[in-house]
């Protein structure tokens, strides 16, 4: 055999073993969850033992039929859906303000302590997540100390402090979303609208803003479906009234690991897909 050969052999061999490595790798990752959703339609109410087709764990849900929880609040599954879609929404909102907001100012202004801002600005991407949780709840309870000392008014954890601390982590993801895609605009449209007359803020109406529409949109929904899948910052930040469908999730796991966390898992699942694809697309457009 000629050394060409011998190379053509090898570099052959060494694309199937690619192939093969990155199929298993796929499967690592996405077996488990094939696994998980079908057997969300197990009759069986235990996960180990397939006992036939049903739709009964996901008709349960909506009926809130063992919804059982590991707290003092007996809210159901539709309870714990709204308050994440309620936190979801209202975070995404103030996020993607701010974020937007925050993009043009590092893109389009130079001002003091603009690189310490664009440092801080990744740490919530870089931190643990564990890490952020823990410093929020440090934070609000000194706080809520202090207003209690000084006002005699007692605050507690909830729905208002889950949202600030997704707005806290969301506000990185939409900043760098936003700000990608203003660094890809010509700076000579923006300079055609002030030659033409327009101040500066009908040329961010009426050329800025549609130009980086996409961008937010996309930035909004990605800011939507973390703040829709977060546990770590919700567990450490949230109190009596405000749990969320992960937290839910997680207090049926402490009583039994049925078939209905993995209906529930599969359409978080879902969500979180339509919500991906749906930024992916608007990125690209």
């Amino acid at each position: 055999m000629t050394k060409t050969k011998l190379d053509l052999l090898v570099r052959a061999i060494g694309k199937k073993w690619l192939w093969v490595q990155a199929a298993l790798a796929f499967a690592f990752l996405y077996l488990p969850i094939l696994i998980l959703i079908i057997y969300s339609f197990n009759a069986s109410r235990f996960n180990a033992v397939w006992r036939g087709f049903t739709l009964d764990w996901y008709r349960s849900l909506f009926s809130n039929a063992g919804a059982t929880m590991a707290t003092s609040s007996s809210a159901g599954i539709l309870t714990a859906l709204n308050n994440s879609l309620l936190i979801a929404a209202i975070s995404t909102v103030l996020a993607t303000v701010f974020g937007t907001t925050l993009a043009l100012a590092l893109e389009r202004f130079h001002f003091p302590g603009r690189k310490a801002v664009e440092a801080l600005l990744f740490l919530p991407i870089i931190m643990p997540e564990i890490t952020i949780g823990i410093s929020l709840l440090v934070f609000f309870t000194l706080v809520f100390r202090i207003v209690e000392n000084l006002t005699g008014i007692r605050l507690n954890l909830g729905l208002p402090t889950v949202i600030i601390g997704h707005v806290v982590f969301n506000i990185s993801f939409v900043t760098i979303t936003v700000r990608a895609r203003l660094a890809e605009l010509d700076p000579i449209l923006e300079q055609a609208a002030f030659d033409l007359g327009a101040n500066e803020w009908r040329t961010f109406w009426r050329i800025t803003l549609p130009l980086i529409l996409p961008a937010i949109f996309s930035a909004a929904l990605l800011a939507f479906t973390l703040s829709l899948d977060d546990f770590v910052v919700t567990f450490f930040t949230t109190g009596v009234g405000s749990v969320t469908l992960p937290l839910f999730v997680y207090g049926m796991i402490k009583f039994a690991v049925t078939p209905a966390i993995n209906a529930i898992s599969t359409l978080m699942l879902l969500a979180s897909l339509l919500l991906v694809l749906s930024s992916l697309k608007v990125q690209k457009s």
